[in-house]
């Protein structure tokens, strides 16, 4: 039977593991934790913990500040195992390489990245404003007949979109960009089927340019962040924050994840 971490810890921490987050992200053979405030000093603890729990980690990372910047960078550091940032990730069939410390990424959207996948139609033109390292562009690409105009402005991840284009054999199916989404919408006028907007910060500003690439009809995916108030249910809070949607019919709404305290990453699936 696999022991919770926190089982583990205790034997280091006796009470204060309860205070450890027993959740992780896992990309990779890389780790990243979260750490409650006054637990700084614990770190090297918990992550040697961590590669006790699961053979497969080789190194470990905490997460030391909030996501930011104009490329939506973690602030990390290195606690545990191999000192190393570079890690090739698995999923739906795929394999892509990163650097934890220069692209941001997530592995908890992997069931929302096989779901727009399912949705895409063989014969379509996506667009993918804010593409990454090139994941949801990739995943349909080796599921579906299409082309895949995918946008990205950190230099980082555009080499890593492009590296992972070659890995999976889709080069002929995804076209990545290093520009802004609203510049290559404009090149894009009115030839676009799907767009995608997986940034939750920037989707309602760039609606418009999403609005702009598309054809006379087509789908828009936007993904947006909701707080939601004591005694007002998630469920409730993600309905309501469709009104923010302004062209075209909201048909579904999902809420994707919770990232912190009563805030939501909710997807509205907009038709036009």
């Amino acid at each position: 039977m696999v022991r919770p971490l926190k089982e583990i810890l205790k034997e280091e921490l006796g009470n204060e593991a309860s205070r450890a987050y027993g959740s992780f992200d896992l990309i990779g053979d890389l780790a990243i934790i979260r750490v409650p405030d006054g637990f700084q000093d614990k770190l090297e603890i918990v992550g040697n913990a961590l590669m006790k729990l699961n053979k497969s980690i080789h190194g470990v990372w905490a997460q030391v500040g909030p996501v930011e910047g104009d490329y939506r960078i973690r602030k990390l550091m290195h606690v545990a195992g191999e000192e190393r940032s570079v890690t090739v990730y698995r999923e739906s069939g795929c394999r892509f390489e990163l650097d934890i410390t220069a692209v941001y990424f997530s592995p908890r959207l992997a069931h929302e990245r096989l779901r727009i996948a399912q949705l895409v139609s063989d014969g379509e033109t996506v667009f993918n404003m804010f593409a990454g390292i090139g994941t949801f562009s990739i995943i349909i690409a080796k599921r579906k007949r299409v082309i895949v105009h995918s946008s990205e402005i950190n230099p980082a991840a555009y080499q890593y979109m492009a590296r992972n284009i070659e890995l999976n054999k889709v080069k002929e199916r995804v076209i990545p960009y290093l520009r802004d989404a609203c510049d290559v919408s404009a090149q894009l006028h009115g030839k676009v089927d799907r767009v995608l907007m997986p940034l939750p910060e920037k989707a309602l500003e760039f609606f418009s340019c999403a609005l702009r690439s598309l054809r006379s009809s087509g789908w828009i995916h936007v993904y947006m962040h909701v707080p939601y108030l004591k005694g007002e249910s998630a469920a409730d809070a993600a309905a309501k924050s469709s009104a923010s949607i302004t062209s075209g019919k909201v048909v579904n709404t999902i809420i994707v994840r919770e990232v912190g305290p009563r805030l939501l990453q909710v997807v509205h699936d907009v038709v036009i």
